[in-house]
């Protein structure tokens, strides 16, 4: 049975979000398991939408040629090569099947002097061949040393002990602000080495990723991006790498920028490709729910006595958080056309440590690995109860 109720509507962006490498797809990943639908809370400040600067401000701060004369020459230019097998069809003259080649474009940037590439899990999935070239034109074949789904970042390697590489410098993606300058180098549609120029439109976006769960902490950027931009560095003013370039929103309509894109932010990208290059792959800790943030005049509504936390919209089976006995919703209200899990239980600690957002509950998860306990404290109906879990490993 489904309520329905009529409250002041939580600001919230609905998102058709697009990869830009090249396949297009609705974007989204977490650290637990999918967190409901693509609809994104926003809490921070939103900038209003401005014309790209022709150069930053002055200070610390670089113009924006100085940036892309010292940056472009670590941005790389993907080709990747996919052989598609069609299915035998004797019917219409194909007894034994083909297979097709396909062809992508993506851009990456240079992580150190060993010669491993950054770029986007989607711009490398499923390739047969992968191509890297340089501002000189020189072009290497890439081996995939990992790739990570959930955060959909791969890290490449090239063989290029006859050419001194440039590394990008990587900054500090949580001191991002709403407002900060920042510059795109990429190769949207195969254009190589074009650079864009915009402000951050918001911090802590959450976008969809290729296994569809959520990636939090994504940074929003007016900076134009274009299919083939996907992988290319986001920059500060600094010249410093802040995010990678990821998805586009498109608004249901073509597949082209309409000044709304998104990038992982980096330091979730450090702590990646630190991983991928050491193991060849993530393991990330799996709780095994969907829940979404409590907001105080659902708290009201519902008669809670607490104001923030996260409600447990299901429990997967056979999950750390399952097997725990986490008690999800038994019911859905709609209030101003948002729909909220009720009668379940509220996560508001783990570990001691509050939990006020979906995201900081995403936050403290990513922080654990497989196997791991925690004290999960949730509040069901008026009692307070403590739930000792195991984490599993994300699927």
């Amino acid at each position: 049975m489904q309520a329905s109720f009529r409250f002041p509507r939580a600001l919230a962006g609905l998102f058709a979000a697009a990869l830009l490498g090249g396949g297009i797809a609705l974007g989204g990943a977490a650290a637990f398991g999918k967190l409901g639908d693509k609809t994104t809370i926003i809490r921070e400040e939103v900038a209003p939408r401005s014309s790209a600067p022709a150069v930053f401000q002055q200070g610390k701060q670089r113009s924006i040629n100085e940036i892309y004369r010292a940056a472009a020459p670590a941005v790389v230019h993907i080709e990747t090569t996919t052989r598609v097998k069609q299915p035998a069809d004797p019917f219409f003259g194909n007894p034994f099947g083909t297979s097709q080649t396909q062809r992508a474009l993506g851009s990456g940037f240079v992580l150190d002097k060993a010669g491993h590439i950054v770029t986007n899990y989607h711009v490398v999935q499923g390739a047969s061949l992968i191509q890297v070239s340089f501002s000189n034109n020189e072009r290497f074949k890439a081996k995939v040393v990992g790739v990570d789904p959930s955060t959909d970042v791969a890290v490449l390697k090239v063989n290029v002990k006859s050419r001194a590489l440039k590394a990008l410098t990587l900054g500090n993606s949580d001191v991002v602000r709403v407002g900060d300058q920042v510059i795109a180098i990429g190769n949207p549609f195969g254009l190589d080495r074009s650079v864009t120029a915009g402000i951050v439109s918001a911090v802590q976006r959450r976008i969809e990723a290729p296994n569809n769960l959520s990636i939090a902490h994504v940074i929003q950027t007016d900076a134009a991006l274009n299919h083939g931009n996907s992988g290319g560095p986001l920059l500060n003013a600094q010249g410093e790498v802040i995010g990678v370039n990821a998805q586009i929103e498109t608004g249901g309509q073509d597949q082209g920028n309409v000044g709304i894109g998104f990038a992982i932010p980096i330091n979730t990208v450090k702590d990646v490709v630190a991983e991928l290059i050491k193991h060849g792959k993530v393991q990330h800790a799996y709780l095994g729910i969907e829940g979404k943030t409590l907001q105080s005049n659902i708290a009201r509504l519902f008669h809670l006595p607490l104001t923030s936390g996260v409600l447990v919209a299901s429990v997967r089976p056979n999950t750390g958080a399952a097997k725990a006995g986490l008690r999800a919703a038994r019911n859905q209200v709609t209030v101003e056309g948002e729909s909220w899990p009720a009668g379940g239980d509220v996560i508001v600690k783990v570990d001691g440590q509050p939990v006020p957002t979906i995201e900081r509950l995403i936050d403290l998860i990513s922080t654990k690995k497989p196997g791991d306990k925690i004290d999960l404290e949730v509040i069901r109906g008026t009692n307070r109860v403590h739930l000792n879990v195991t984490l599993g490993r994300q699927p």
